[in-house]
């Protein structure tokens, strides 16, 4: 079935998900060329929306998404303009993520660089496993989030849940209101004037006006990077 789709002057074409189906719509959105937008109406709620794009388009996604939206996303620009279900971003190489509402559990785990910014809350792990992506999260966060992250930045404007940055490697934190506990080897670490710098630069890309100096920084402590005896509790 042929994509219902029409095209504005502007090249950006519309395309109407419930008529013409998850398939069809993801395979227009891959052969989109450079420079080029699209617009995904009536999503309802469908897993695996724009996963996979590798060029330099803006796809804005009209409503809700399920599972997997965006995930291993290279270049693009995507946009939800509603909530994401669980693994929003999910393996991200490049490019820029936005959910204008909630995202559930597992934003941006296993991603590997971009930014991913979460305008409201965000769910359970989130940035689970993170290798290198900017995770912006205007709301709360829940537990186990950043849980492994090895490389990346992770800011909450809002609170975080329990068992924070648990086994983090060299990931770092940055949380605005309050944690509810820590998890294994993470620690609270001193705001030095770089730090303060690159959390300004990760707000402004985010768009988010919140003054650095209200945040926290927490990174690893370094005691898990490998296996001892001493430690076995931990692990």
């Amino acid at each position: 079935m042929a994509p219902t789709v029409t095209t504005e002057p502007t090249t950006t074409q519309v395309l109407d998900l419930a008529a013409a189906g998850l398939r069809t719509v993801n395979e227009t959105l891959m052969a989109l060329p450079a420079a080029s937008s699209a617009t995904v109406l009536r999503p309802r709620g469908a897993h695996a929306l724009a996963c996979g794009l590798n060029t330099e388009v803006e796809v804005n996604v009209d409503g809700h998404v399920g599972y997997y939206c965006a995930g291993m996303n290279q270049r693009a620009t995507v946009t939800v303009h509603g909530n994401a279900g669980v693994g929003v971003a999910e393996n991200m190489m490049s490019g820029t993520v936005r959910v204008r509402g909630d995202a559930s559990q597992s934003a941006g785990a296993t991603a590997h660089g971009g930014l991913l910014v979460i305008e409201g809350n965000a769910s359970a792990r989130c940035g689970i496993s993170m290798k290198g992506v900017d995770i912006v999260v205007g709301g709360d966060i829940g537990h186990m989030s950043a849980f492994m992250g090895q490389a990346g930045r992770l800011v909450v404007c809002g609170d975080a849940g329990e068992a924070l940055g648990d086994s983090l490697y060299e990931a770092r934190i940055y949380v605005r209101g309050s944690v509810a506990s820590l998890g294994a080897d993470c620690l609270r670490k001193p705001m030095r004037p770089e730090h303060l710098e690159e959390l300004r630069e990760l707000l402004d890309a985010a768009g988010f006006d919140a003054d650095p100096a209200e945040f926290t920084r927490y990174g690893s402590g370094r005691t898990l990077y490998n296996f001892h005896v001493d430690n076995a509790g931990a692990y």
